[in-house]
Protein backbone atom coordinates (compact mmCIF):
# COMPACT_ATOMS: atom_id res chain seq x y z
CA UNK A 1 0.00 0.00 0.00
CA UNK A 2 2.99 2.09 0.95
CA UNK A 3 4.02 1.67 -2.14
CA UNK A 4 1.27 2.46 -4.10
CA UNK A 5 1.16 5.97 -2.45
CA UNK A 6 4.39 6.56 -2.78
CA UNK A 7 4.55 6.49 -6.53
CA UNK A 8 1.48 8.06 -6.92
CA UNK A 9 2.69 10.76 -4.69
CA UNK A 10 5.82 10.89 -7.04
CA UNK A 11 4.12 11.22 -10.57
CA UNK A 12 1.50 14.15 -8.80
CA UNK A 13 5.57 15.80 -8.26
CA UNK A 14 6.24 15.76 -11.66
CA UNK A 15 2.80 16.53 -13.00
CA UNK A 16 3.54 19.88 -10.59
CA UNK A 17 6.82 20.31 -11.89
CA UNK A 18 5.37 20.53 -15.88
CA UNK A 19 2.11 22.81 -14.68
CA UNK A 20 4.91 24.86 -12.75
CA UNK A 21 6.87 25.12 -16.30
CA UNK A 22 4.11 25.57 -18.63
CA UNK A 23 2.53 28.80 -16.32
CA UNK A 24 6.35 29.81 -16.23
CA UNK A 25 6.61 29.68 -20.10
CA UNK A 26 3.14 31.86 -20.73
CA UNK A 27 4.95 34.73 -19.76
CA UNK A 28 6.96 34.09 -23.40
CA UNK A 29 4.68 32.83 -25.18
CA UNK A 30 1.76 35.29 -24.63
CA UNK A 31 2.25 37.92 -26.63
CA UNK A 32 3.34 41.61 -24.95
CA UNK A 33 6.27 43.19 -22.51
CA UNK A 34 5.31 42.81 -19.15
CA UNK A 35 7.33 45.81 -18.09
CA UNK A 36 5.91 47.87 -20.83
CA UNK A 37 1.98 47.04 -19.76
CA UNK A 38 3.30 47.94 -15.98
CA UNK A 39 3.75 51.53 -16.87
CA UNK A 40 1.45 51.97 -20.35
CA UNK A 41 2.45 52.20 -23.92
CA UNK A 42 3.89 55.83 -23.51
CA UNK A 43 6.48 54.94 -21.10
CA UNK A 44 9.95 55.86 -22.30
CA UNK A 45 12.65 53.15 -23.01
CA UNK A 46 14.49 53.90 -20.01
CA UNK A 47 11.82 53.70 -17.43
CA UNK A 48 10.56 50.16 -19.09
CA UNK A 49 14.29 49.31 -18.82
CA UNK A 50 14.31 49.65 -15.04
CA UNK A 51 11.00 47.84 -14.26
CA UNK A 52 12.35 44.64 -15.87
CA UNK A 53 15.12 44.86 -14.10
CA UNK A 54 12.91 45.21 -11.17
CA UNK A 55 11.31 42.30 -11.93
CA UNK A 56 14.17 40.47 -13.07
CA UNK A 57 13.51 40.04 -16.58
CA UNK A 58 16.57 41.02 -17.85
CA UNK A 59 18.17 37.97 -16.23
CA UNK A 60 19.01 34.49 -18.36
CA UNK A 61 16.03 32.40 -19.02
CA UNK A 62 17.17 29.51 -16.41
CA UNK A 63 17.82 31.99 -13.47
CA UNK A 64 14.47 33.42 -14.03
CA UNK A 65 12.71 29.55 -13.81
CA UNK A 66 14.87 28.44 -10.96
CA UNK A 67 13.45 32.04 -9.31
CA UNK A 68 9.91 31.17 -10.35
CA UNK A 69 10.00 27.77 -8.72
CA UNK A 70 11.92 28.51 -5.54
CA UNK A 71 8.72 31.28 -5.34
CA UNK A 72 6.31 28.75 -6.14
CA UNK A 73 7.43 26.22 -3.91
CA UNK A 74 7.53 29.27 -0.91
CA UNK A 75 3.65 30.19 -2.03
CA UNK A 76 4.75 33.53 -3.56
CA UNK A 77 3.19 33.77 -6.80
CA UNK A 78 4.30 37.73 -7.19
CA UNK A 79 2.07 40.48 -7.43
CA UNK A 80 -1.17 41.57 -10.04
CA UNK A 81 -0.07 43.92 -12.71
CA UNK A 82 -3.61 45.19 -12.69
CA UNK A 83 -4.70 45.47 -8.77
CA UNK A 84 -1.10 44.93 -7.39
CA UNK A 85 -2.23 42.85 -4.97
CA UNK A 86 -0.65 39.65 -3.81
CA UNK A 87 -1.28 36.63 -6.26
CA UNK A 88 -2.02 34.01 -3.55
CA UNK A 89 -4.25 35.98 -1.51
CA UNK A 90 -6.52 37.12 -4.37
CA UNK A 91 -7.05 33.65 -5.21
CA UNK A 92 -7.43 32.39 -1.54
CA UNK A 93 -9.97 35.26 -1.61
CA UNK A 94 -12.00 33.89 -4.64
CA UNK A 95 -11.49 30.40 -4.04
CA UNK A 96 -14.66 30.01 -1.21
CA UNK A 97 -16.94 31.31 -4.14
CA UNK A 98 -15.84 28.76 -6.27
CA UNK A 99 -15.71 25.67 -4.05
CA UNK A 100 -18.81 26.34 -2.88
CA UNK A 101 -20.20 26.53 -6.14
CA UNK A 102 -18.18 23.42 -7.64
CA UNK A 103 -19.51 21.27 -4.60
CA UNK A 104 -22.41 22.19 -4.89
CA UNK A 105 -22.74 20.98 -8.54
CA UNK A 106 -20.99 17.94 -7.79
CA UNK A 107 -23.27 17.19 -4.94
CA UNK A 108 -25.88 17.38 -6.88
CA UNK A 109 -25.01 15.39 -9.49
CA UNK A 110 -23.90 12.93 -7.69
CA UNK A 111 -27.62 12.11 -5.64
CA UNK A 112 -29.51 12.43 -9.37
CA UNK A 113 -26.88 11.11 -11.31
CA UNK A 114 -26.45 7.65 -8.71
CA UNK A 115 -30.64 7.93 -8.98
CA UNK A 116 -31.37 8.12 -12.02
CA UNK A 117 -28.31 5.20 -13.32
CA UNK A 118 -29.98 2.71 -10.26
CA UNK A 119 -33.24 3.08 -11.69
CA UNK A 120 -32.19 2.95 -15.30
CA UNK A 121 -30.43 -0.36 -14.29
CA UNK A 122 -33.76 -1.53 -12.48
CA UNK A 123 -35.87 -1.10 -15.06
CA UNK A 124 -33.67 -1.92 -17.60
CA UNK A 125 -34.53 -1.09 -21.81
CA UNK A 126 -37.78 -0.10 -20.75
CA UNK A 127 -39.36 3.37 -21.36
CA UNK A 128 -38.22 5.17 -18.61
CA UNK A 129 -34.68 3.75 -18.84
CA UNK A 130 -34.71 4.94 -22.99
CA UNK A 131 -35.88 8.10 -21.40
CA UNK A 132 -32.79 8.61 -18.89
CA UNK A 133 -30.25 7.66 -21.61
CA UNK A 134 -31.64 10.37 -23.73
CA UNK A 135 -31.38 12.44 -21.24
CA UNK A 136 -28.08 11.79 -20.05
CA UNK A 137 -26.98 11.61 -23.93
CA UNK A 138 -27.99 14.93 -24.08
CA UNK A 139 -26.14 15.89 -21.01
CA UNK A 140 -22.95 14.72 -21.85
CA UNK A 141 -23.36 16.35 -25.47
CA UNK A 142 -24.04 19.65 -24.58
CA UNK A 143 -21.56 22.15 -24.32
CA UNK A 144 -21.50 23.64 -20.51
CA UNK A 145 -21.32 27.32 -21.68
CA UNK A 146 -24.20 26.62 -24.50
CA UNK A 147 -26.48 25.30 -21.60
CA UNK A 148 -25.55 28.30 -19.19
CA UNK A 149 -26.28 30.62 -21.82
CA UNK A 150 -29.39 28.81 -22.21
CA UNK A 151 -30.60 28.51 -19.02
CA UNK A 152 -29.60 32.13 -18.07
CA UNK A 153 -31.46 33.15 -21.31
CA UNK A 154 -34.93 30.76 -20.25
CA UNK A 155 -34.87 31.16 -16.56
CA UNK A 156 -33.33 34.26 -15.83
CA UNK A 157 -34.62 36.83 -18.40
CA UNK A 158 -37.73 35.39 -20.03
CA UNK A 159 -39.33 33.48 -17.18
CA UNK A 160 -37.15 35.55 -14.46
CA UNK A 161 -37.09 32.50 -11.65
CA UNK A 162 -33.95 33.35 -10.73
CA UNK A 163 -31.61 36.06 -10.85
CA UNK A 164 -28.56 35.18 -13.68
CA UNK A 165 -25.74 37.11 -11.84
CA UNK A 166 -24.23 37.54 -8.26
CA UNK A 167 -23.38 35.20 -5.40
CA UNK A 168 -25.12 33.53 -2.32
CA UNK A 169 -24.81 36.52 -0.09
CA UNK A 170 -27.28 38.08 -1.88
CA UNK A 171 -29.98 34.92 -2.05
CA UNK A 172 -29.24 31.13 -2.14
CA UNK A 173 -31.55 31.73 -5.88
CA UNK A 174 -28.34 32.77 -7.04
CA UNK A 175 -26.73 29.50 -6.95
CA UNK A 176 -29.42 27.60 -8.44
CA UNK A 177 -28.64 28.72 -11.99
CA UNK A 178 -24.77 27.79 -12.25
CA UNK A 179 -25.31 25.43 -10.03
CA UNK A 180 -27.90 23.35 -12.23
CA UNK A 181 -25.56 24.50 -15.05
CA UNK A 182 -22.53 23.17 -14.05
CA UNK A 183 -23.80 19.97 -12.93
CA UNK A 184 -25.34 18.54 -15.80
CA UNK A 185 -22.41 16.67 -17.54
CA UNK A 186 -20.95 14.88 -14.27
CA UNK A 187 -24.57 14.48 -13.35
CA UNK A 188 -25.04 12.72 -17.47
CA UNK A 189 -21.60 10.65 -16.56
CA UNK A 190 -22.40 9.54 -13.58
CA UNK A 191 -26.03 8.17 -14.82
CA UNK A 192 -24.47 6.32 -17.21
CA UNK A 193 -21.38 4.86 -15.29
CA UNK A 194 -23.98 4.25 -12.35
CA UNK A 195 -26.55 2.01 -14.65
CA UNK A 196 -23.61 -0.16 -16.28
CA UNK A 197 -21.94 -1.11 -13.15
CA UNK A 198 -25.68 -1.87 -11.64
CA UNK A 199 -26.32 -3.79 -14.86
CA UNK A 200 -23.23 -5.81 -14.24
CA UNK A 201 -23.49 -6.33 -10.54
CA UNK A 202 -27.63 -6.98 -10.91
CA UNK A 203 -26.77 -10.49 -13.04
CA UNK A 204 -24.21 -11.88 -10.16
CA UNK A 205 -25.25 -15.16 -8.92
CA UNK A 206 -24.86 -13.57 -4.99
CA UNK A 207 -27.68 -10.45 -6.10
CA UNK A 208 -29.91 -13.97 -7.27
CA UNK A 209 -29.10 -15.52 -4.32
CA UNK A 210 -30.35 -12.78 -2.01
CA UNK A 211 -33.57 -12.14 -3.92
CA UNK A 212 -34.20 -15.99 -3.67
CA UNK A 213 -33.67 -15.49 0.28
CA UNK A 214 -36.57 -13.40 0.39
CA UNK A 215 -34.94 -9.63 0.68
CA UNK A 216 -37.22 -7.09 -0.06
CA UNK A 217 -35.91 -5.19 -3.44
CA UNK A 218 -34.50 -2.06 -1.19
CA UNK A 219 -32.09 -4.33 0.66
CA UNK A 220 -31.04 -6.00 -2.56
CA UNK A 221 -30.61 -3.16 -4.77
CA UNK A 222 -28.88 -0.76 -1.95
CA UNK A 223 -27.13 -3.36 0.22
CA UNK A 224 -25.87 -5.76 -1.91
CA UNK A 225 -25.96 -4.40 -5.63
CA UNK A 226 -24.92 -0.79 -4.90
CA UNK A 227 -22.41 -1.30 -2.49
CA UNK A 228 -20.67 -3.62 -4.91
CA UNK A 229 -20.88 -1.21 -8.24
CA UNK A 230 -19.33 1.97 -5.95
CA UNK A 231 -15.80 1.47 -7.83
CA UNK A 232 -16.46 2.81 -10.97
CA UNK A 233 -19.10 5.14 -9.19
CA UNK A 234 -16.32 6.41 -6.88
CA UNK A 235 -14.09 6.80 -9.94
CA UNK A 236 -16.19 9.06 -11.86
CA UNK A 237 -16.96 11.01 -8.78
CA UNK A 238 -13.53 11.92 -8.53
CA UNK A 239 -12.71 13.01 -12.39
CA UNK A 240 -16.09 15.11 -12.22
CA UNK A 241 -15.00 17.19 -8.77
CA UNK A 242 -11.53 17.91 -11.08
CA UNK A 243 -13.87 18.58 -14.18
CA UNK A 244 -16.43 20.15 -12.03
CA UNK A 245 -13.70 22.47 -10.46
CA UNK A 246 -12.33 23.38 -14.03
CA UNK A 247 -15.42 23.72 -15.76
CA UNK A 248 -16.60 26.24 -13.43
CA UNK A 249 -14.29 29.10 -15.26
CA UNK A 250 -16.77 29.35 -18.06
CA UNK A 251 -19.34 29.31 -15.86
CA UNK A 252 -18.40 31.83 -13.26
CA UNK A 253 -17.92 34.39 -16.36
CA UNK A 254 -21.62 33.60 -17.89
CA UNK A 255 -23.23 33.93 -14.53
CA UNK A 256 -20.87 36.96 -12.80
CA UNK A 257 -19.39 34.40 -9.91
CA UNK A 258 -17.20 36.12 -8.10
CA UNK A 259 -14.83 32.90 -7.93
CA UNK A 260 -11.38 31.61 -9.29
CA UNK A 261 -12.85 31.24 -13.21
CA UNK A 262 -13.89 34.95 -13.24
CA UNK A 263 -10.56 36.08 -12.20
CA UNK A 264 -8.75 34.15 -14.27
CA UNK A 265 -10.64 34.91 -17.29
CA UNK A 266 -10.30 38.94 -16.50
CA UNK A 267 -6.77 38.12 -15.73
CA UNK A 268 -6.08 37.20 -19.40
CA UNK A 269 -8.17 39.92 -20.77
CA UNK A 270 -5.84 42.07 -18.95
CA UNK A 271 -2.68 40.24 -19.36
CA UNK A 272 -2.09 40.57 -15.70
CA UNK A 273 0.27 37.16 -16.16
CA UNK A 274 1.19 36.42 -12.64
CA UNK A 275 -2.45 36.54 -11.95
CA UNK A 276 -2.56 34.07 -15.08
CA UNK A 277 0.19 32.24 -13.50
CA UNK A 278 -1.13 31.88 -10.14
CA UNK A 279 -5.09 30.95 -11.28
CA UNK A 280 -3.57 28.03 -13.70
CA UNK A 281 -1.04 26.90 -11.30
CA UNK A 282 -3.89 26.93 -8.07
CA UNK A 283 -6.04 24.78 -10.34
CA UNK A 284 -3.87 22.34 -11.22
CA UNK A 285 -2.63 22.39 -7.66
CA UNK A 286 -6.19 21.69 -6.22
CA UNK A 287 -6.47 18.80 -8.88
CA UNK A 288 -3.71 16.89 -8.21
CA UNK A 289 -4.72 16.66 -5.02
CA UNK A 290 -7.93 15.40 -5.27
CA UNK A 291 -6.30 13.01 -7.70
CA UNK A 292 -3.93 11.92 -5.30
CA UNK A 293 -6.69 11.54 -2.52
CA UNK A 294 -9.04 9.78 -4.70
CA UNK A 295 -6.28 7.31 -6.01
CA UNK A 296 -5.86 6.33 -1.96
CA UNK A 297 -9.31 5.62 -1.66
CA UNK A 298 -10.17 3.19 -4.66
CA UNK A 299 -7.07 1.46 -3.09
CA UNK A 300 -8.80 1.27 -0.42
CA UNK A 301 -11.67 0.11 -1.51
CA UNK A 302 -10.88 -2.38 -3.94
CA UNK A 303 -7.61 -4.28 -3.09
CA UNK A 304 -6.69 -5.32 -6.52
CA UNK A 305 -5.66 -1.78 -7.17
CA UNK A 306 -2.64 -2.24 -4.90
CA UNK A 307 -1.28 -5.24 -6.55
CA UNK A 308 -1.39 -3.31 -10.05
Amino acid sequence: MWTYILRNFFYSILILLGVITVTFALLYIVPGDPARMLLGQRADVASVEAVREELGLNKPLYVQYIKFITKAVQGDLGTSYSTNRNVVKTILDKFPATALLAFSALILSAIIGVLIGIISAVKSYTFLDNASMVFALFGISIPQFAFGLIMALVFGAILKWFPISGYINEGFNHLILPMVTLALRPLAIIARITRSSMLEVLNQDYVRTAKAKGLSNNAVIFKHALRNALNPIVTTLSASLAATLGGAFFIEYIFNWPGIGLLAIDSIMKLDFPMIQGTVLFSAVIFVIINFIVDIVYATLDPKVKLS
